[in-house]
Parts: C-alpha cells; sequence; structure tokens
C-alpha cells in the first residue's frame, strides 16, 4: 500500500461512498476528464464508469502513487502521467477536459489560478478542498470570507458548494473539515477591461482589505486622482462586476 507523504500534502480517501458521491458531482458527457492527485485511485474507479467517457488523464506528482496506478488499473482510455499540474504542458490532457480530483490543501489556490489560465480548455471543476477555502471561494460580496479566488473565479465560473467531508474518511485524517466544490464555467468569453490589470486590482486590493480603495490602490493611481468608481467602499463589498468595472475606469485615465 503507498504511504500518504506529509510533504505533498497526501490524504487518501477510504471511504467509497464520499469517493462515488464526489464522480456523480461531474456532470454527464465529458468525454475527456482529467483526475489530479488520484492517490491510489478511490476516484479513478468511479470515473472509469463515466457515460461516454473517451479519456481519463491521471496526473499524479508521487512515483509510489504513480507505480501503484500502474499495476492496478487497466483501461485503453487511461493515461497515467507523473507530472506536476502546476508545471507540466496541459497540452498532453485531451482538450476540452474535466477537472477532478482532492486537491492538495497546500497548493488549491495555485491550482485554481491555473484553471483560470486554461479556462477555454477546463468546462468544469470538482474538487475537495479545505473546508475554508471552498467557503471563500463560493463567497457573496460583504462577507469576511470574500476574498481574492472569490472575485477572480466567479469572473469565469459558476460557482456551487456541493457537501461537507468529514475529517474521518482520509488516512491520515488532516486537521481540518473538507468540502466539495462544483465550477461551472459561464459564458463570459472576455471581461470588459484588461484582465491582467483586473487581476492585479482585485489581489491589491484585498491585500489592504481595512482600507478604502482610495488608499488600498495608491500605488496604482496616479499621483493626482483622489476619486474613481467605489472609491470610498472597501474590497470585500465589491461584486466581481463592479471589479471590471473599476479596473474599467481606471484604463481610462
Amino acid at each position: 500500500m503507498v504511504r500518504p507523504k506529509k510533504h505533498l500534502g497526501q490524504h487518501f480517501l477510504h471511504d467509497r461512498n464520499i469517493a462515488d458521491k464526489i464522480v456523480r458531482c461531474l456532470g454527464d458527457g465529458h468525454p475527456n476528464i482529467c483526475e489530479l492527485g488520484p492517490g491510489t485511485g478511490v476516484l479513478t474507479s468511479f470515473l472509469l464508469k463515466s457515460k461516454g467517457l473517451q479519456s481519463l488523464t491521471l496526473v499524479e506528482i508521487d512515483p509510489e502513487s504513480t507505480a501503484f496506478l500502474q499495476a492496478h488499473f487497466n483501461d485503453h482510455r487511461l493515461t497515467i502521467l507523473q507530472a506536476d499540474f502546476l508545471r507540466m504542458d496541459l497540452s498532453q490532457i485531451p482538450a476540452p477536459f474535466a477537472l477532478i480530483g482532492n486537491f492538495p490543501y497546500n497548493i488549491s489556490s495555485q491550482i485554481f489560478f491555473r484553471v483560470i489560465e486554461n479556462r477555454k480548455s477546463i468546462p468544469e471543476v470538482v474538487c475537495m478542498i479545505q473546508k475554508e477555502v471552498a467557503e471563500r471561494i463560493v463567497a457573496e460580496p460583504g462577507s469576511k470570507t470574500y476574498g481574492i479566488l472569490s472575485v477572480l473565479l466567479q469572473a469565469w465560473y459558476s460557482i456551487d458548494y456541493e457537501f461537507t467531508v468529514s475529517e474521518k474518511v482520509f488516512l491520515p485524517p488532516p486537521k481540518v473539515k473538507s468540502a466539495v466544490i462544483r465550477l461551472t464555467r459561464n459564458q463570459v468569453d472576455s471581461l470588459a477591461c484588461d484582465e491582467k490589470v483586473f487581476t492585479r486590482i482585485v489581489k491589491t486590493a484585498f491585500n489592504q482589505r481595512r482600507k478604502t480603495l482610495r488608499n488600498a490602490l495608491k500605488p496604482l493611481l496616479a499621483e493626482n486622482m483622489k476619486t474613481f468608481p467605489y472609491h470610498e467602499k472597501r474590497a470585500e463589498q465589491l461584486s466581481t462586476e463592479q471589479f471590471i468595472e473599476l479596473t474599467a475606469a481606471l484604463q481610462e485615465t
């Protein structure tokens, strides 16, 4: 059996009922699916039963887990890649692909930024992450948990909080509860502003979230700029659409 490795943030799900429930959150009819961090393949066995599946790509960074998967799964639709999802060439995965997995908690935010960068190839994501991060992602403006990931992901995806998962269904049990969320690509093809500027403004605003935007965004403003849309509000009070409006206004100055 594979040993969970602390440095990789591995916590292996051992409850097959929960695994089945996670896979059922994924929409029907995805010909291509990528599972991130399959570990010992508890989700894999259910994913191989997906209707209309043509290719299932497993991306696993751990050599021991990769060897285990190669020894225990044999299916012509299956490709097992020993790779780092954050650094690999995603063109190795047949696109478009639905992404699913028990994301390592220590790099989940980085995974979501990679998803945003490759959103044209990833129409849907179902993932288990730390409950606090899940709550942050689905949060609405005005909430204390509303933040950078909330705004950036909600610009491109509709997000649903599916269910909470007890720490007792993992080996070893993590010190936090987990949650499963589902991201479904929305109809937005492009923002009404420069995307890079939008991202920079969102990050800068939330890095000083207790300040008004007039003060939080000072490093990005012209010296003579004193007023702009929502300048008296704080970052957590603005919706994604308002951040886009703010970015467009600042670009014009």
